[in-house]
């Protein structure tokens, strides 16, 4: 029950909150300032079960960040001479020890954690070691595949990112256009799983069969929508197109030579005209 999401009763009420039935008749504290309005005895609340900062089971009606079992991203609150402490969304912060910690934590940055219950203490922490809880999990993607992302840590390549809370992969820095951050979760394909199955992501459909009707499918509704021209051609920025399409300069190059040839638009210097 620790670290998830229960449906109690009420068996108690005092001044300083109720007391909620748990398993094996155990009664739980909800404090005060969680107790909805006109909580009577027997009615059932929706709570979450964790430890304070004195190690006793209590409940709360605040949605953490994440739950036992769960990945999330969390800014570091601060750093202490035992680990780092994240802001979960709790009254208490959660801790990433030392020993789960593969380069140290700094204060004010996020990072992409794993929350589970410590066999050893009872308590819930999380560990920053994401692979090491992934290792074991067995996957089956191939490319082209669409899949769920949450964007963790960046480094010198790009961003790595969680494939739908079972794999890890990478998006390479120089196809990601427009504003990408840490924390933000995603549609995305699978472009390549190397030899060694790491995983190469990217945050545009692959292929020129599926992916160009669609995103030229786009720009004419763009164009009809923007009066049938576009400030855009084949030597617009990349940053430009993605600003106004969201998509990548070479999948938009693809795209307008289609409409070209099915002489659906023209290209001129200015931009691109809709064909009327």
């Amino acid at each position: 029950m620790i670290g998830q999401y229960a449906e109690l009763k009420v068996a108690k009420l005092v001044d300083f909150g109720v007391f909620l039935e748990g398993e094996d008749e155990a009664l739980i504290l909800l404090p005060n300032q969680y107790v909805p309005p006109k909580t009577q005895l027997d009615d059932t609340i929706k709570v979450f079960i964790y430890r304070d900062s004195e190690d006793r089971i209590i409940a709360t009606t605040l949605t953490p960040n994440a739950t036992v079992g769960e990945f999330a991203v969390m800014k570091v609150k601060s750093v202490t001479n035992i680990g780092a402490f994240l802001d979960w969304g709790l009254a208490k912060d959660l801790l990433v020890p030392f020993s789960e910690q593969r380069e140290k934590l700094q204060e004010g940055l996020s990072y992409l954690v794993y929350v589970y219950l410590d066999s050893s203490t009872g308590r819930i922490v999380a560990t920053a070691k994401v692979d090491k809880i992934l290792k074991d999990v067995e996957v089956s993607y191939a490319e082209g595949d669409e899949v769920d992302i949450l964007v963790g840590k960046r480094n010198d390549l790009g961003f790595q990112a969680l494939i739908n809370d079972d794999a890890l992969g990478i998006i390479y820095k120089n196809e990601v256009f427009g504003h990408l951050k840490i924390g933000d979760k995603r549609k995305a394909y699978i472009k390549k799983i190397r030899p060694d199955g790491k995983i190469d992501i990217s945050l545009q459909e692959q292929g020129y069969q599926n992916e160009v009707p669609k995103l030229g499918q786009q720009i004419l509704d763009m164009l009809k929508d923007e009066e049938g021209f576009l400030p855009l051609n084949d030597k617009s920025s990349p940053e430009d197109i993605y600003y106004l399409l969201k998509m990548s300069k070479k999948n938009f190059k693809k795209s307008i030579g289609l409409l070209y040839k099915q002489r659906l638009i023209t290209i001129e210097e200015a931009g691109i005209y809709l064909v009327q």
